[in-house]
């Protein structure tokens, strides 16, 4: 087995600003995250626990998106802006019909 190191290296976003008008759509994304990542752990066999327990698959946030704490909406939000940034840095526009 070789041993290499993993150096992430995303694409840097850092001067694209999001539109005012993208607020909205960055907490719907946000929302679809979460719920996207509880079905996915939901069909692993995860189930709501206090806790976070691997061994017997249990995690705190199998909630309700609305129910998160705060730190994990905002874990959610910047994966939404980070998509955004990356959509409109590739030459794509996001808009409303």
């Amino acid at each position: 087995m070789k041993n290499k190191t993993y150096i992430p290296q995303p694409v840097d976003v850092t001067d694209v600003r999001l539109p005012d008008e993208l607020n909205n759509l960055v907490e719907q994304m946000a929302r679809n995250v979460h719920e996207v990542w509880a079905e996915t752990r939901i069909a692993q066999g995860w189930t709501y626990g206090e806790q976070r327990d691997d061994v017997h698959k249990q995690h705190p946030c199998l909630v309700p998106y609305e129910e998160l704490p705060d730190a994990e909406k905002e874990y959610d939000r910047q994966t939404a802006v980070s998509t955004l940034k990356l959509i409109m840095k590739l030459g794509f526009h996001v808009s409303r019909e």
